[in-house]
C-alpha cells in the first residue's frame, strides 16, 4: 500500500525554519499553528493516506488550542502509532522539499536521520530530496515552502 502527502507553509520575517526536525539558519520561517515542520506534516499525511485513516487536519485540527506550537514529531508518532494498531507496518519514506533558500544539503543527513528515528526505520529507507522552483512562484518568491512524501505501508 502506497500513501502521498503534500503540505505548504507561508513563510515570514521573524518565524522558525523547522524541517524535519532540524532549526534550520534563515532569515524567514514558517507561519503555522503548530511548529510548522512542513516535511513531517507531510510525512504524516503520507503514512495516514496509506491506510486510509484520514489527514494530518483531521487528527490535530489547527483550531484546536492543544496543538497551538506543539512538536511535529508528535504527529508522526501518532501516525506511526495509528498504522501499527491497525495491523501495518511502515516500510519506507522518500520526501521532496521545495524551497528557494536556504540550501539544505548541510542539513539533509540530520533531517534523514531524526525521520528514521521517529519513524521507526533504518536510515537507508528514508530519502529526502531538496530543489528549488527556480525562482517561480510562490516558493520562487520566498513567499511558502512546499513538502512531498510518499510511502509504503504493507500489513505486519
Amino acid at each position: 500500500m502506497v500513501g502521498f502527502g503534500y503540505d505548504v507553509h507561508r513563510l515570514a520575517p521573524g518565524e522558525s525554519l523547522l524541517l524535519g526536525c532540524i532549526a534550520i539558519p534563515s532569515e524567514v520561517g514558517t507561519v503555522a499553528h503548530s511548529d510548522g515542520d512542513v516535511l513531517l506534516h507531510a510525512v504524516v499525511d503520507a503514512i495516514l493516506g496509506a491506510v486510509a485513516m484520514g489527514d494530518i487536519g483531521e487528527h490535530f485540527p489547527d483550531t484546536d488550542p492543544r496543538w497551538k506550537n506543539a512538536p511535529s514529531t508528535h504527529f508522526v508518532e501518532h501516525a506511526v502509532r495509528i498504522i501499527t494498531e491497525a495491523g501495518y507496518r511502515l516500510i519506507n519514506l522518500d520526501a521532496t522539499l521545495v524551497l528557494e533558500r536556504p540550501k539544505i544539503l548541510p542539513y539533509k543527513q540530520a533531517m534523514r536521520e531524526r525521520m528514521a528515528e521517529i519513524c521507526g526505520l533504518p536510515i537507508e529507507r528514508v530519502s529526502l530530496k531538496a530543489t528549488t522552483s527556480e525562482s517561480i512562484g510562490f516558493v520562487g518568491r520566498r513567499e511558502g515552502v512546499q513538502a512531498y512524501c510518499i510511502c509504503e505501508v504493507q500489513p505486519a
